[in-house]
């Protein structure tokens, strides 16, 4: 698939079939995040990836808005240095890491954020340093339905882009 596809046609998946996902995907989305650019090459980020079912399951419990972290076959626990741009270097690893996976016919999806209250246990429980801040947990499987395929609902882009000067539609 190649990029634009993927970006045309990946949606968030929540529900996952009970499949293992491979090593070598594995290996593939992990790569995809370190080898994202950031700022001054800082690479902010680090990458706690977590198969045990037990910790997913106990992840997706503390996490309020993610149980379904429970069901994923793998999760990888994003953490940043307290650093300038470290979010934002961090957040285009996880969406190169979620394109590379849907890639391969794995969905994921971004669940919770820095201040999200399932964050602390996932901390406590993998062991993460105080000094890191947890940005994301990345729940990945293989999806129990066909999803979207590209169908979303977004607005038109002479909505939301401008040419050249604010208020100039684009299209």
């Amino acid at each position: 698939m190649d990029v634009f596809e993927a970006v045309r046609t990946v949606l968030a998946v929540r529900e996952y079939a009970d499949r293992p996902v491979s090593d070598e995907t594995l290996g593939r989305v992990l790569e995809a995040g370190r080898l994202t650019g950031s700022a001054s090459n800082k690479q902010p980020w680090h990458f706690v990836v977590v198969r045990d079912r037990e910790t997913l399951a106990q992840i997706g419990a503390a996490e309020p808005y993610a149980p379904y972290v429970a069901q994923a076959s793998v999760a990888i626990v994003v953490a940043v240095d307290r650093t300038p741009f470290a979010v934002s270097d961090a957040s285009r690893a996880i969406q190169s890491m979620l394109l590379t996976a849907w890639a391969d016919g794995v969905g994921g999806n971004w669940a919770g954020w820095l201040t999200s209250q399932g964050m602390e246990p996932a901390r406590a429980l993998l062991g993460i340093p105080a000094n890191l801040d947890l940005l994301a947990i990345l729940p990945f499987g293989y999806p129990t339905a066909s999803v979207g395929q590209g169908k979303k609902k977004r607005k038109p882009l002479a909505e939301i882009a401008h040419r050249e000067r604010w208020g100039a539609p684009y299209a």
